[in-house]
């Protein structure tokens, strides 16, 4: 679909806008890229995964061997004075992990480390949506202002045509003071249009630490893109991610309920005698009491609650673009129709109207009405527009349309 918001004339007057000087223009994915490069929140996220890469290294390790050293018979009485019989035991114990718990382990950790990588891709689409609805506010924010500037002029026209017919005796005096008001609304009208743009170029620029007085956007509306309208990878590899870690953390629940053996060799010197003997010995728990099945319950119910919240998602999102569709498609075609249908009607009958108050058929309030009409079309323009920006923008952060620029290596 295609989107034109103003008629040809309107279009040509905005051409003759003049841009701000030395001002640099930049598209929409120029903006999105530069706000992923200067994020600081998208490199916690980089941090994160490297956090999660620290675990993974972690959970490939062994458990520590120990090394006791036990004495007997050290001290006591006659015989047994200070070290006359003491026997001295150096062994060398190692846990024997059992039941694959340390693959579990490492498949946890992988899992921990996909869900961090999904989970940053996914901070960095929903930058790209603050990014674009900031970016085609700062796109309206022209439009007003020039809708502004074009009522300012008209309102001026106005009271100098109010004027000339109080100074003729035709109109009352009050008449001029009408015009004089409204011509000072419509300057006001025109300080806060601009006031809001320069805001909004403000905000645009915060996103990379520029400055709004070297920034400048294409006129006109952003457009939707043409991309294939299917549900963003980066959510779906999150919620792949997350089940697959569900699942793995059940595997781990599972090999802790197998226990470990420890076993254990050294020598002993026996002091009476002089000679050194081989010890060795192996720990068995029994296992009689705890075999983890709590907590293996517990993960398994887990993992059915993730997979389950994440179709019931998936479903909510397929539905949440199929209606989003509809109503970007309801806002393009209201603002088009503002545009190339009703405003033009609007200026032409103040045009009209205008004309016959020249000539004494019209009174002053009938040319108010006239120029109200088209303050009040404007307004519902812009509030199309707002709405359009609203479901492009969560069109675009669904479909993952900036996916591609959002997952560029960050510097």
């Amino acid at each position: 679909m295609s989107l034109t918001m103003r008629t040809g004339i309107l279009a040509g007057l905005l051409l003759a806008l003049p841009a701000a000087a030395g001002a640099e223009s930049i598209s929409l994915e120029e903006a999105v890229r530069r706000a992923v490069a200067a994020s600081p929140a998208l490199a916690a996220g980089e941090a994160g995964i490297r956090s999660a890469r620290a675990g993974r290294s972690q959970a490939d390790a062994r458990p520590n061997p120990v090394l006791s050293v036990e004495a007997e018979n050290i001290a006591g009485t006659g015989a047994y004075d200070v070290f006359r019989q003491a026997e001295t035991t150096v062994t060398y114990s190692q846990t024997i992990e059992r039941g694959g718990k340390r693959d579990a382990r490492i498949a946890y950790a992988e899992r921990d480390v996909a869900v961090a990588e999904a989970s940053a891709r996914q901070a960095r689409l929903d930058l790209a949506e603050a990014v674009q609805r900031t970016f085609i506010d700062l796109q309206v924010a022209g439009e007003v202002l020039w809708l502004a500037q074009r009522r300012l002029e008209t309102e001026r026209a106005m009271q100098a045509e109010a004027l000339r017919r109080v100074r003729g005796y035709k109109d009352p005096l009050f008449v001029e003071t009408r015009a004089d008001a409204r011509v000072a609304h419509a300057r006001l009208a025109l300080d806060e249009a601009g006031a809001r743009r320069d805001a909004v170029r403000a905000r645009l620029a915060s996103f990379w630490g520029g400055k709004p007085e070297d920034l400048e956007v294409p006129r006109g509306i952003e457009k939707p893109d043409e991309h294939d309208h299917q549900l963003a990878s980066a959510d779906s590899a999150l919620v792949s991610a997350s089940v697959e870690r569900a699942r793995a953390a059940v595997a781990v629940e599972q090999a802790r309920g197998v226990q470990d053996y420890t076993v254990s060799g050294g020598v002993r010197h026996l002091r009476q005698s002089g000679d050194v003997a081989l010890v060795a010995g192996i720990s068995i728990p029994l296992g009689r009491f705890d075999r983890n099945r709590g907590n293996i319950e517990r993960a398994q119910a887990e993992r059915q609650r993730i997979e389950l919240a994440a179709e019931a998602a998936r479903l909510d999102r397929l539905r949440q673009l199929a209606s989003l569709r509809a109503d970007a498609e309801a806002a393009r075609m209201r603002a088009d129709g503002i545009m190339q249908d009703v405003y033009p009607k609007a200026t032409h009958a103040l045009q009209q109207v205008r004309e016959g108050y020249n000539r004494g058929g019209f009174r002053f309030a009938d040319v108010q009405d006239a120029a109200d009409a088209i303050i009040e079309i404007q307004s519902q323009w812009v509030e199309a527009m707002t709405r359009y920006r609203d479901v492009l923008s969560q069109i675009d952060r669904l479909t993952g349309r900036f996916e591609a620029l959002a997952g560029e290596e960050m510097p």
